[in-house]
């Protein structure tokens, strides 16, 4: 039972070995084959980052596509977590904001979201060069972990979820075409009070 085990084990770990791995087991597979990707800054980093491991994990990445993934906001800040004298170290604490939607058929929102990773550096005062080295290469860590997150999260949406969203998109875009109808048509069917000519002195 044991020898059996091992064995299994083995195969499995020389599997992985190969990139082979079982659907559903920490896979980047995702239920969406196909995408449309935009963001404000079209040429960014971090649009750029996702097309590419999007099109790596066999999502096709084109104008037009069913669904729309558009970033509409990224926030980058930083505060100081500890204040030292000139010279000294001190810690520093950064954060990134992804404002993001994913949008259906008609351009109709399904749903907007964020995600949010931070990550806390030490800010030396006798190596100002190493430092701001350092914060490079933090902000393009917590860049990868926006990405791999947005990852994890359209992991999750399934067709049966997508469908459901985009029904209750079109349910709300229909409700409020027939609001803004009926307003339209309550205006026009209101008499327009001519405007009060007093008489001449």
């Amino acid at each position: 039972m044991i020898k059996r085990n091992l064995l299994v084990m083995g195969l499995a770990v020389l599997l992985s070995a190969c990139g082979f791995q079982l659907r559903g087991t920490g896979t980047t597979e995702l239920a969406i084959k196909e995408l449309d990707l935009s963001a404000r800054n079209a040429y960014g980093e971090t649009v750029t980052q996702l097309r590419q491991v999007l099109q790596s994990s066999g999502v096709k990445v084109y104008a037009g596509a069913p669904y729309k993934l558009v970033l509409t906001r990224e926030q980058e800040s930083q505060r100081s977590l500890s204040y030292a004298g000139a010279g000294r170290s001190a810690e520093y604490e950064m954060t990134t904001v992804l404002n993001y939607d994913i949008q259906g058929q008609n351009n109709l929102t399904l749903l907007s979201d964020k995600l949010q990773v931070q990550k806390v550096y030490i800010h030396d005062g006798n190596n100002l060069v190493g430092s701001d080295q350092e914060s490079l290469e933090v902000r393009k860590e917590m860049r990868r972990d926006l990405v791999q997150n947005m990852m994890l999260r359209l992991q999750l949406l399934t067709p049966t979820q997508l469908d459901q969203l985009q029904q209750t998109a079109d349910a709300r875009a229909k409700a409020e075409a027939e609001a803004l109808e009926a307003a339209q048509k309550a205006e026009a069917e209101t008499p327009q009070q001519s405007p009060m000519q007093l008489p001449n002195q």
